[in-house]
């Protein structure tokens, strides 16, 4: 799994590409908390390079959520979710805690 981030001025970007897995999914938690540190609290996620998301993903992305929804302060947003994912996501319950986009440039000018 790689990550790559990238800081916006209302916005971080964090793109994730290969297996998001038990192995793995640590790796999110931390860039989610590392933004939710310096005090940027609104995060979109480029999904579009996914090839697999467990559930210990899902759970780094509703511990992420719950982290910067905290106060009111901001959001977790996906972007480019594969159509697997998103039934995964849809089965566990998921999808109404997201706000769900096509792309990452649309998901960005959300903020």
């Amino acid at each position: 799994m790689e990550i790559k981030t990238t800081n916006y001025k209302h916005c971080d970007l964090v793109t994730v590409s290969g297996r998001v897995d038990s192995a793995t999914a640590s790796q999110l938690s931390e860039i989610f908390d590392e933004i939710i540190k310096d005090g940027r609290y609104k995060i979109v996620l480029d999904m579009s390079a996914i090839e697999y998301m467990s559930s210990a993903g899902f759970l780094a992305l509703l511990a992420g959520q719950r982290s910067c929804k905290r106060y009111n302060r901001g959001e977790v947003i996906l972007a480019a979710v594969p159509r697997r994912i998103y039934e995964a996501l849809d089965l566990a319950g998921f999808v109404p805690l997201f706000k769900f986009f096509d792309d990452d440039t649309s998901a960005v000018g959300n903020f």
